[in-house]
């Protein structure tokens, strides 16, 4: 009788609070103990990184969870080392679970001798071992096709969505969803049919990287609570801006939906300070003490959708079947 191949957790130190999570959702959902394989990943004197399994795992089905945030570079090293090492180790197939993919923001060549970086970090994973890539909210759906392996891309709308009805139950009809720039208007259109509210776009015009000369409201958003929706949250200062353009044009509140609080630098005591009522955040990096500290800081857990999409990757079933409605509102019910 063949043996059962099960599925198989591992985590670098980029999110192991994440990593645990998925698990226990997984053990849940199994009705059995799924634990992360014992290892360790520790970094010699020299700060070189180096990675020991203690487990067997030949012939297994092994999840990398290991997002690619701050420290960018070690963690991404991280995931490659434990893809080597698993494949030395001869397991049937490693699959990367990024919840962040770092480097997704060169994702092309925006001005003469720059690289395409995200496309390099796509080799690399490539040649380290890796055969499948699941993700959560690539920066640029293209990134898909860097990569000659399958790449399973989630997206947190669905779960905003459950939140959005969650947290306006008594006032969806006052609600407008809100584009921070014309490039994700895609984002938030579909953000937008999912609590089925308005659209307005926030047009920005930018004199260098990090600051945002002007901006103008395209759509009336006086009288309505705007929900801005964005992927990433990092210094948080076009975020925080266009919340105060937005209460000028006679908002009466605004929210913001990031996917990615990847907050650095001065951003958590931007949005301490701002004029936003609530920033949402998943919990795909890590949160620093200070964002954890924030009163207006929330977040809403991915372990639920991540644990899922892993059990239907292991046994061959759909994974776009989690963008639905009806699909994800029983994986999250008393969750949201």
């Amino acid at each position: 009788m063949p043996t059962v191949i099960e599925p198989k957790l591992i985590s670098g130190n980029a999110n192991l609070d994440l990593a645990k999570a998925i698990a226990r959702r997984m053990s849940l959902y199994r009705g059995m103990n799924v634990g992360l394989v014992d290892a360790r990943v520790e970094r010699f004197n020299d700060q070189e990184i180096f990675v020991e399994v203690y487990e067997n795992v030949r012939g297994e089905d092994m999840f990398i969870i290991q997002p690619t945030s701050n420290p960018a570079n070690d963690n991404l090293m991280e995931l490659l080392i434990m893809s080597d090492a698993l494949r030395r180790s001869s397991a049937q197939r490693i699959t990367a679970v990024i919840p962040y993919f770092g480097y997704a923001r060169q994702d092309r060549r925006t001005k003469a001798r720059t690289p395409i970086t995200a496309k390099l970090v796509a080799n690399m994973m490539v040649k380290a071992g890796i055969e499948r890539v699941l993700t959560m909210d690539l920066h640029a759906a293209q990134i898909q096709g860097f990569f000659d392996i399958p790449v399973d891309n989630l997206y947190a709308s669905p779960i905003f969505a459950l939140d959005v009805h969650s947290q306006f139950r008594d006032s969806m009809d006052d609600l407008m969803v809100v584009s921070p720039d014309v490039g994700g208007v895609a984002r938030a259109r579909e953000l937008a049919k999912r609590i089925n509210a308005p659209l307005s776009i926030v047009d920005k015009r930018r004199e260098k990287a990090g600051e945002v000369a002007e901006m103008t409201v395209i759509g009336d958003v006086s009288g309505k609570k705007c929900i801005i929706v964005d992927d990433i949250c990092d210094t948080a200062g076009t975020l925080c801006k266009a919340a105060e353009v937005l209460l000028s044009h006679g908002a009466t509140e605004v929210h913001a939906y990031i996917t990615h609080g990847v907050l650095s630098g001065p951003a958590v005591e931007r949005i301490s300070n701002s004029v936003m009522k609530s920033l949402v955040i998943t919990d795909s990096i890590p949160r620093s003490p200070e964002a954890q500290a924030a009163p207006n800081i929330r977040v809403v857990p991915t372990a639920p959708m991540f644990a899922q999409a892993i059990l239907n990757i292991w046994n061959g079933t759909s994974v776009s079947s989690l963008f639905e409605t009806d699909t994800l509102g029983p994986i999250y019910e008393g969750i949201l």
